[in-house]
């Protein structure tokens, strides 16, 4: 069980896990960052706990960790209990959520593995923005995405913003970096028998619901919200899919298209 001690100093050395996390951020791509996965409030650190990632200790309040008891009943890590003030002070911010837990980050899976039985994987290319990470995770979660392969320019999944936007679904949705040069390494997809849909607004694009990907198992290409899918990209895929709009309106949010064709595909 977690053991929970008391911590009323900030500097206390036992939290540096959560230490300043608006300016180090505890981001691997980031100078001073240590790659650590932090997870916010009760329902996102219940899901760090239920995850492959390995749990060092959790920070809250002592309300906050009440409501986790039953979920620290097995876990042999540290749990310091603070005010909400020495909690401001450590993390560099005042925490609404009132509880934090800091995780190492997992081995990835091999790509192959989670191809080999997956119908719905989502590839991204350039979504750099950590929020709509973040909201096309929780999509790819609630809507049966099997897995998530990361191509070039794409953020880090697991950065702090990502994992509390996804409500801690990014730590259940299977992910890997997508290996080799990219958009030769697609290759892989149809070697699994995928077939490589690439997803765009524009005009000369299928309407999802006629490209005949009914029954078939997809891997969806989606790009950055503004440019989207890169020219090589779009020539890689064997089709090209659009979202039916009604007139005047260009584009969806990724995350928000993501859904849609997640859904789409989903019901075929």
């Amino acid at each position: 069980m977690a053991t929970i001690t008391r911590v009323g100093d900030p500097a206390d050395p036992r939290v540096d896990d959560y230490r300043d996390l608006t300016t180090a951020d505890r981001r691997p791509d980031r100078p001073g960052g240590r790659g650590l996965v932090i997870a916010e409030g009760v329902v996102v650190v219940r899901r760090l706990i239920e995850s492959p990632y390995p749990v060092r200790s959790l920070l809250g309040v002592p309300r906050r960790l009440d409501e986790l008891t039953d979920d620290l009943a097995a876990l042999p890590v540290p749990a310091f209990s603070t005010s909400a003030e020495t909690m401001a002070e450590v993390v560099g911010f005042h925490l609404n959520r009132g509880v934090l837990a800091v995780a190492d980050r997992a081995a990835p899976p091999d790509v192959t593995a989670l191809l080999r039985d997956a119908r719905l994987v989502a590839v991204l290319e350039g979504v750099g923005d950590h929020e709509n990470l973040g909201a096309l995770f929780r999509n790819a979660a609630a809507l049966g995405v099997d897995a998530v392969l990361l191509g070039p320019r794409c953020s880090d999944p697991l950065y702090r913003r990502s994992v509390r936007v996804s409500m801690g679904h990014v730590l259940r949705v299977p992910f890997a970096e997508l290996p080799g040069p990219w958009p030769a390494s697609m290759a892989l997809l149809r070697a699994a028998g995928l077939r490589v849909a690439a997803l765009t607004p524009a005009a000369g694009a299928l309407p999802l619901a006629s490209a005949g990907l009914a029954g078939e198992r997809v891997a969806l290409l989606l790009g950055a919200e503004g440019p989207g899918l890169t020219d090589e990209a779009l020539d890689a895929a064997d089709v090209r899919v659009r979202i039916p709009m009604a007139a005047g309106v260009d584009s969806l949010n990724v995350a928000t298209a993501a859904a849609v064709a997640f859904y789409g595909l989903g019901c075929a």
